[in-house]
């Protein structure tokens, strides 16, 4: 797809405009591809063909045909994984080893585990009494909640885009989506997928743009869009929310988090470090679980960072085709600038420098690229931007505590509330301090280990509402009584 045009009613389309932007290859510098950026109109056309879609084929089939036909799309992201494999590190530069076990394969099997979950979920019926003695039943259903605006992340393309589509289509809505300027492709791609399962023309529709002033705006902004589900920062959330409020439309949102890992004295050390490797570093630090602020119990503390040190520089910074390479750059050369302005503030801000803390020195083939090193520090007051702010880059800040009601203190003092994971081989420990963290999702002795059955999302300013298993049900469907006197 070197010309990537919207996804529309069923077909490919360009912007009435004329109005192209480029997608850059993080790893050197260079345009893949050339992008359509959606105005009003498109946005229109998008939600209008989706809206007739509710009332056309897709809307009278059965649950077991769409089911079938979501299976379909599943089998076709598999059978063109290499495709989609490519497009994904393209755009955003991680490693084919990492894509190919998480990002692909997550992908293809949200649209399996929601249309095999909307077929196992019961609703609820009531038997009650009433006044002439014959009695009336209640019995709850599940109808579609309408057009979907699904408003994607740059981090996990395909698989977040289709952990909202996944669940919606199953529902029986319709959805566009608008994926980030950053990583098109594979949005792009998966509506050749759509079209080879029998999905019909308005089901899934596609617009390329940017936020403000753009087709994420527009998009936000349009009275006939149902509902909304969005994963991003949380300033975007607040633009989307309150877009939202107009004609009373549902959200659900999964915003920024600052997470904590706390790691105690009783750990499984050997645990603990390659978790928080990953925690801190997968991605190259661009998940929005990753663990960017790690308190350490003061009796391992020096052990905790002499180790973490050697094992973040013995990470192999490469391209995505590097089988050696476990990171890659970040996602776009002005996301570095503002991971760099981190970097630099640490520093100014009397940080002790573990390791890292600047940029690699990559080929000249790759020189253009967004390369940053994986870092670490020490030293730094609680109240620093660099403990305090949403980095999304490849580092952590590591700080010492010496009471587990110290180091709970310290995981819910800011305003974030998106995940933690607690490093503990005392069971009692476990429970207590996973029951106190302020975060919709702990993992203990674990990191990034999902089931999509469990609620999934944030508390405080990290998001509203919950998706995954039943609870993406809840958000796509509306819930309707029905009482029948007997």
């Amino acid at each position: 797809m070197n010309d990537i045009k919207h996804y529309i009613n069923g077909q490919y389309v360009g912007s009435a405009s004329g109005k192209l932007f480029d997608n850059i290859n993080p790893a050197n510098g260079r345009v893949i591809s050339k992008v359509h950026e959606a105005g009003r109109e498109e946005v229109d056309a998008a939600v209008q063909a989706a809206k007739a879609a509710l009332r056309g084929p897709w809307g009278k089939m059965t649950l077991e045909q769409r089911t079938q036909i979501l299976h379909k799309v599943a089998d076709g992201i598999n059978a063109r994984f290499d495709e989609f494999l490519e497009a994904e590190c393209l755009d955003t530069g991680k490693p084919k080893s990492l894509a190919s076990h998480i990002d692909i394969p997550r992908g293809a099997a949200n649209f399996k585990v929601f249309a095999d979950m909307i077929k196992n979920v019961p609703t609820e019926s009531f038997e009650m009494p009433t006044p002439d003695g014959t009695g009336a039943l209640n019995y709850a259903v599940r109808r579609p909640k309408g057009v979907i605006g699904v408003i994607s992340p740059w981090n996990l393309p395909l698989l977040l885009m289709t952990w909202k589509v996944g669940p919606a289509l199953a529902c029986g809505n319709t959805v566009v989506v608008k994926p980030s300027e950053e990583t098109p492709t594979t949005t792009a791609l998966l509506g050749e997928v759509m079209k080879d399962a029998g999905v019909p023309d308005g089901v899934y529709n596609v617009i390329h743009g940017f936020g403000g002033d753009s087709a994420g705006a527009f998009l936000t902004e349009h009275p006939d869009v149902d509902g909304f589900t969005f994963t991003g920062e949380t300033g975007t959330g607040e633009v989307i929310m309150k877009a939202a409020a107009r004609g009373i439309r549902d959200i659900s949102l999964e915003l920024g988090g600052k997470n904590a890992g706390l790691v105690f004295a009783d750990c499984d050390m050997d645990k603990a470090i390659e978790g928080t490797m990953r925690s801190a570093f997968a991605n190259c630090g661009q998940v929005c679980l990753g663990t960017e602020r790690v308190y350490v119990e003061r009796a391992i503390f020096d052990e905790f960072v002499t180790r973490l040190k050697a094992a973040a520089e013995g990470l192999k910074i490469g391209p995505p085709d590097d089988s050696e390479a476990n990171m890659g750059p970040l996602v776009s050369l002005k996301h570095r600038e503002k991971v760099l302005s981190y970097y630099q503030q640490a520093v100014d801000d009397g940080a002790t420098v573990v390791t890292g803390g600047g940029v690699p020195d990559m080929p000249a083939e790759l020189a253009g690229g967004a390369w940053v090193q994986p870092t670490i520090w020490t030293g730094l007051a609680d109240d620093s931007a660099v403990v305090t702010d949403e980095i999304f880059g490849p580092c952590c800040h590591i700080r010492p505590f010496d009471t587990e009601e110290e180091a709970i203190e310290l995981a819910n003092s800011l305003p974030y509330g998106l995940a933690s994971a607690v490093w503990t081989e005392n069971v009692s420990r476990a429970h207590r301090v996973a029951g106190q963290i302020e975060a919709g999702i702990v993992w203990v002795n674990s990191w990034f280990l999902r089931d999509l059955r469990t609620p999934f999302g944030g508390s405080k300013q990290s998001g509203v509402g919950r998706e995954g298993g039943v609870h993406s049900l809840e958000f796509y469907t509306e819930m309707k009584n029905v009482c029948i006197k007997l």
